[in-house]
């Protein structure tokens, strides 16, 4: 069933994802505008090459930005988010989302997402743009 009303815990946000769960995406940290989530690259997630689906990083990256522009007690929902790949992951690395809100307004707002490997090092670079319910 579509939800109205805007979520105001994130955990919960993250919770009711069925992809998130799926997945294994876990909400790390969260404040109003920024959120930080995590993901084990798990053998179900790999391309025909043996590294991460580019979808399973960006899933994540997804999850990130749904958090940080709902973080306000605002609905939010993605317009768009144009991902940019710079390294192959493994299986069994983890993975860090972190989404930025670069601008807001009443009702857009724009994100950056960075996805990090445990060495700290770029996976992906994301930028988004949300659309902020007034309801």
């Amino acid at each position: 069933m579509y939800r109205e009303e805007p979520y105001s815990d994130m955990q919960e946000l993250v919770k009711n994802d069925e992809l998130a769960q799926v997945l294994g995406i876990k909400l790390v940290e969260c404040g109003k505008g920024w959120c930080k989530a995590s993901m084990v690259v798990k053998k179900g997630m790999l391309n025909a090459y043996g590294a991460a689906h580019g979808s399973a990083i960006y899933a994540l990256a997804d999850v990130a930005f749904a958090a940080a522009c709902n973080s306000h007690g605002v609905k939010g929902v993605a317009l768009s988010m144009i991902m940019n790949y710079r390294r192959p992951v493994c299986e069994n690395e983890q993975l860090i989302a972190e989404a930025r809100e670069e601008s807001r307004g009443k009702t857009t707002g724009l994100y950056r997402m960075k996805v990090t490997n445990g060495e700290g090092k770029i996976v992906a670079v994301a930028d988004g743009l949300a659309y902020l319910s007034q309801k």
